[in-house]
């Protein structure tokens, strides 16, 4: 599909679901919605999100997921897929960790995350943690896939979302 077939399609789309909402909620204000076009604070998530959080978590240690931790670098990263950490407190935070060993479990979270090759650190003024790069986890869940770690029923059901939403980038990988 070309550029403008996607534009066609998109469009298409975006009638369907407004005549829709307006159909279902005709008293809704427009105002009440949260438009990721007209404000601030927005990232972009592949569609694929559930279903690769959930294998990262399969893939890490019983009982520690790494997902949490993974979602909130995703939340502050931008199109060059690296971030800078100011503070661990935060993060760890953020990921849903509280209590005096929050900071210890999301390092060790974020070891995880770097052993599985989601991500890479580099340290800085904030510790080993300073700056993060995010790698496509599609190639890296591909990786683990082909090696025998995944499943094959969640495998299978990433596959499927992926062909749906048409991420070409695990589709081109395991063909």
């Amino acid at each position: 599909m070309n550029a403008k077939q996607r534009n066609t399609r998109a469009t298409k789309m975006k009638k369907k679901w407004v005549d829709l909402r307006t159909q279902f909620w005709p008293d809704l204000e427009i105002e009440d919605l949260w438009n990721r076009k007209e404000h601030d604070g927005f990232t972009t998530l592949p569609r694929t999100m559930p279903y690769q959080l959930q294998i990262m978590d399969d893939l890490a240690d019983k009982g520690k997921p790494v997902s949490s931790v993974y979602l909130g670098l995703w939340c502050r990263v931008f199109d060059e897929s690296m971030l800078e950490i100011k503070s661990m407190e935060q993060m760890a935070f953020e990921s849903g960790f509280s209590g005096q060993r929050a900071t210890t479990t999301w390092k060790q979270r974020m070891k995880k995350l770097e052993e599985l090759g989601f991500i890479s650190t580099r340290p800085g003024a904030s510790g080993e943690f300073s700056f993060i790069l995010i790698y496509n986890p599609h190639k890296i869940i591909m990786k683990h896939y082909k090696d025998g770690h995944i499943q094959e029923g969640k495998f299978n059901a990433l596959y499927a979302r992926a062909q749906e939403v048409g991420a070409a980038d695990l589709l081109t990988e395991s063909e």
